[in-house]
């Protein structure tokens, strides 16, 4: 499982950084490198267009996993360098945005977007599996989930626009709940599809959600 993003356009990267003359680039080798949105090509390919727009770049690095307790030892190593920028641009997702901005009291910005946590089907292509919505219903759909699979997040589908096994909202798309009915179908189980499932508790999902486990 990966953290999949996306670079924010340039544009706003630069608005993000006008008051600052000098800046230090994070790059992660990990998800972001596999996204090919900051990894060692994408941190030198920023480095080359910041100094474009007359920016000094005090230094870069990429941090093997920006998200994990690593992140503050490599951030020592480089502390003279990191210490000469007015602010640290960080080229991976948002818990690495944060990770970086917990070890340091210089501004942190993000030049990508985080749009899920995925997995590579094949080279380059991701899907979302998981919204992490704090209650799994994959026992009661066949081991597909509602919630991320179904635009609309249905928990009782399909929805009235669903037409001839596709979704209302993305023709190109499969409906999550013809796809649960097929499998349940093959499994002899579509007794579940009379179950009524309840309004979701939200509860679940605040933010930001914490949890604690405890070793024996």
């Amino acid at each position: 499982m990966k953290t999949i993003t996306e670079q924010k356009p340039f544009a706003t990267i630069g608005q993000f950084l006008e008051p600052h003359d000098k800046v230090y680039i994070i790059g992660c080798g990990t998800c972001a490198t596999m996204c090919r949105t900051g990894g060692k090509e994408e941190v030198l390919q920023m480095k080359e267009r910041l100094e474009g727009e007359e920016k000094s770049v005090t230094g870069w690095m990429i941090i093997p996993t920006a998200c994990n307790a690593l992140t503050g030892e490599a951030m020592r190593i480089e502390a003279d360098r990191i210490e000469e920028a007015d602010a640290i641009l960080v080229m991976a997702c948002a818990f690495g945005v944060q990770r970086v901005g917990s070890f340091t009291d210089k501004l942190v910005y993000p030049a990508l977007d985080t749009l899920f946590i995925g997995m590579e089907e094949s080279p380059g292509h991701f899907s979302e599996l998981c919204s992490q919505c704090g209650q799994c219903f994959l026992g009661e759909t066949a081991g597909i989930c509602p919630i991320t699979a179904c635009a609309k997040g249905l928990l009782n589908g399909p929805c009235g626009g669903s037409n001839e096994g596709k979704c209302e909202v993305d023709p190109e798309k499969d409906c999550a709940w013809i796809l649960i009915y097929e499998r349940l179908k093959a499994l002899d189980r579509l007794d579940l599809m009379l179950k009524y499932q309840p309004p979701r508790d939200f509860r679940k999902a605040q933010k930001p959600r914490k949890a604690v486990v405890e070793f024996d």
